[in-house]
């Protein structure tokens, strides 16, 4: 499995980005589509509830809800933190998420409702995160995993070290993961399965060529 670490996908993204010409928009986009794709792979859902940060994570939630969405799919977006602080590509996404038919909600409580058929996506943090989530994260990590219905981390589940593979105390306990470029370090360590759960890697559309760059 290639494996890359947090710093060697913040260059990839770079050198796409600044060298490249591919917008940071772009490379959303194929995130987002291609995490929809796993999941109506694995199962077609029938309902959705994904909890976004406010950081590039959540813009990835943004676009998978709106692909959902396009789908059919009933969602409902969780937004912990101020989205007022949401910036750039993330923040572009939201304010097109607002123009379709999801739920918005800053209520952590309604994954009270989920049922066990039901899919929650976790698009709180991403691979740059360090050390204990703080609230409201750590709340709504705790919401997550106390609610029924099956789990997918976006990129990584919100709570573990990308590189490392230790588990905050709050930590997603994911079924499965999605994780864009290549496997990060931590994804695959053994002690940290109980979170990752199955890993799929996802790819952004960056060419093979730049990607052989950096060994994958």
């Amino acid at each position: 499995m290639n494996v890359l670490t947090r710093e060697q996908v913040r260059e990839v993204d770079r050198v796409a980005n600044e060298e490249l010409g591919m917008s940071g928009l772009v490379l959303m986009e194929n995130a987002g589509r291609g995490v929809v794709d796993r999941l109506c792979e694995t199962s077609w859902p029938e309902r959705v509830f994904i909890a976004c940060g406010k950081g590039n994570n959540a813009g990835d939630g943004f676009v998978i809800a709106r692909q959902l969405d396009l789908l059919d799919i009933e969602v409902c977006v969780i937004t912990v933190g101020d989205v007022r602080q949401l910036k750039g590509d993330a923040a572009v996404n939201f304010e097109l998420l607002s123009q379709t038919r999801v739920r918005i909600t800053d209520r952590i409580d309604v994954l009270r409702g989920v049922r066990d058929e039901d899919w929650i996506l976790d698009a709180l943090l991403g691979t740059g995160a360090h050390g204990q989530p703080r609230p409201p994260y750590d709340e709504a990590i705790l919401a997550i995993n106390a609610a029924a219905g099956r789990k997918l981390a976006i990129d990584i589940p919100s709570g573990l070290d990308a590189d490392s593979g230790e588990a905050a105390n709050c930590t997603v306990r994911a079924d499965h993961t999605c994780t864009f470029v290549a496997a990060k370090p931590g994804l695959i360590r053994e002690e940290a399965q109980p979170w990752v759960g199955q890993l799929h890697i996802v790819s952004i559309g960056v060419p093979w060529k730049l990607l052989h760059q950096f060994g994958v």
